[in-house]
Order: C-alpha cells, then sequence, then structure tokens
C-alpha cells in the first residue's frame, strides 16, 4: 500500500482546500487535482464535493478517512515496534498533558527522562482532557495524562498511578470555616455542598475533567448554583480563591504545586470525600516501546513522591 495516497485524502479533509493541502504536503496543487481525480475514479465513487472553494466530505470521503487514520495508526505502531528493536531506543514520544498538569510535570519527569533515553524526542501537547482523548484517539499523541473520566472511551487503556483528592477552596478564614465539621476519612475538615449555594463558584469548562467530575456530584446531589464563573485557566482560579474571590473546587496535587503565596484553606466534600484516579491513558492494544514505558515510570514516581 501507498501509505503516501491515505495522507494526501487526509490532508484534503483537514483543509478543505487542494491549495492549502498541496502546501501542507509540499507537493504542487496541479499533481494533487490529478491524483484526486485519479483515486476517484478508481474508487468509482466520490470522495468529496466541491462546495464553492471548499472540497467537503461525502459518505464514502468520511469512511476512507476513518478507516485511512486506523492504518496510518497500526502503521505507527509498527514503525514503533520495529525502531524499538532495530534502533535500540531511537525514537519520538507524543506526550499530552492537561495545562496545569504540564507545569509541574514536565519539570518533574522531562530532565530524568532525556537523561535516560538521550536518544528519544519528546513532542509535548496540551490541551483539556477532551482534546487529548481525541489526540489519542487519531494517533496525534501516544500517551496523556489526566484525571480518569466518570465515563471511559472503549477504545482507551487506563492505567492508574495514583489516586488525588478533589477539595472545595476558600480563602484563609473565610466565614463558611464556622460550619466546617472533622473527617476522619481525609486530611482535611468537611463541608456540605450546600453550603456554597450563597458563594461565587469558579468553574472550569465542561471539557475539562475537573467539571466534569464535580458536575456530575452537584447533579447527584440536587444542587443548583446561581452564582458561577467559568474560566479555563486553574492557575487563576487558585489566585483568585487566595483572594477571596470566589470559592472552587482544586484537586489537592495542583495546589502543592500553584505560584500563589497566599494562604489558602481546603475542605474535603461528598462521601465520605470526593477522589479521582490520575492516570495514564494510551490506545487499547497499541505498541508501547520501551521507552514510553520508561516515561511512564518516571511520571509514577512523581507522583509517589508527592
Amino acid at each position: 500500500m501507498d501509505f503516501r495516497e491515505l495522507n494526501y485524502v487526509l490532508a484534503i479533509a483537514k483543509h478543505q482546500n487542494i491549495t492549502k493541502a498541496a502546501n501542507a504536503l509540499y507537493v504542487s496543487q496541479p499533481t494533487l487535482s490529478k491524483f484526486l481525480i485519479s483515486t476517484e475514479k478508481e474508487l468509482g465513487q466520490k470522495l468529496f464535493r466541491k462546495v464553492g472553494h471548499k472540497y467537503i466530505l461525502t459518505y464514502a470521503g468520511e469512511r476512507y478517512v476513518e478507516r485511512a487514520h486506523e492504518i496510518l495508526r497500526i502503521k505507527n505502531d509498527l514503525d514503533a515496534e520495529l525502531a524499538d528493536i532495530i534502533k535500540q531506543g531511537v525514537g519520538v514520544l507524543n506526550v499530552a498533558f492537561p495545562h496545569m498538569r504540564c507545569t509541574y510535570m514536565l519539570p518533574g519527569t522531562l530532565p530524568a527522562f532525556q537523561a535516560l533515553r538521550p536518544n528519544v524526542k519528546v513532542n509535548v501537547l496540551e490541551g483539556s482532557s477532551d482534546e487529548n482523548d481525541r489526540r489519542l484517539l487519531d494517533g496525534r499523541a501516544d500517551i496523556a495524562f489526566y484525571s480518569k473520566p466518570t465515563t471511559t472511551h472503549p477504545l482507551l487503556e487506563y492505567e492508574t498511578l495514583a489516586t488525588e483528592e478533589m477539595l472545595i477552596c476558600t480563602c484563609k478564614d473565610h466565614p463558611l470555616k464556622q460550619f466546617a465539621v472533622p473527617n476522619p476519612d481525609s486530611r482535611f475538615p468537611k463541608l456540605d455542598l450546600s453550603l456554597l449555594e450563597d458563594e461565587l463558584v469558579i468553574r472550569l469548562m465542561p471539557e475539562q475533567r475537573t467539571r466534569q467530575i464535580t458536575d456530575d456530584i452537584i447533579r447527584s446531589n440536587n444542587l443548583h448554583y446561581n452564582n458561577e464563573m467559568y474560566t479555563s485557566n486553574l492557575p487563576a482560579v487558585i489566585e483568585l480563591v487566595s483572594m477571596g474571590y470566589g470559592v472552587s473546587f482544586i484537586f489537592e496535587t495542583h495546589l502543592r504545586h500553584r505560584a500563589s503565596k497566599l494562604p489558602i484553606d481546603c475542605y474535603s466534600f461528598g462521601n465520605p470525600k470526593t477522589c479521582s484516579d490520575f492516570v495514564v491513558a494510551y490506545r487499547k492494544e497499541s505498541y508501547l516501546p520501551a521507552y514510553t514505558r520508561d516515561f511512564i515510570d518516571i511520571a509514577r514516581q512523581l507522583y509517589q513522591k508527592n
């Protein structure tokens, strides 16, 4: 099979324009146009319909693109396995992180990994947990680190590295402190979620895992907060909370790596507390080179130290 042909079709689908796709592929526009005409003639059906200057996938084109991604993922796995055998640790590792985790996981893993595997190039991808799931599924990422979703994807494997407690966070000596009670199951005293109804609750965005986990908990408790503010910037949330501007839900791990020097009070919630598994995710049945396992082990040790 000529894998170049698959990449040609994928590029046209991505850019929806022959000229832009040709530029991305470093081929001439006439070459790519002739290729598409020839391929559609050989297949006996159109992969694209032209709408103005845009090339839009037909149903047959959508199926072609879906299978092309699968074929290229299999090829990439084979390439990685052969590289592991033949090149003895020379390779490329594409690692995805949520933004906040990246700020402290990269310094904690990358220098140690590069000292161990100097011939492996690491490409770092940052984005929301949902975005990193898509990167895993389409092959742009080999592994991703994040909180395990409440609904797991059937095509992904999840390996637990640690268990983290999620906390209600307020500024130091917030009035809510008087309602806290001891929680023998946590290092932190406990607050009832209903006590936040009159507070400004700073929430993350729907594609972020903390938001997804807390949405499920809030719904299960039949609660609704009328005064909410939304942002994807977790460091900003921590700063605002520490300054007394609102309350929020934050993983304990994130708090240990925050930049702010202002004190924050933390409270457990849930029954008996709210925890989530911190995992590394990868495609099911995909081949993980030995150097990928090394990176995972370094990340596991980082969380065990914390």
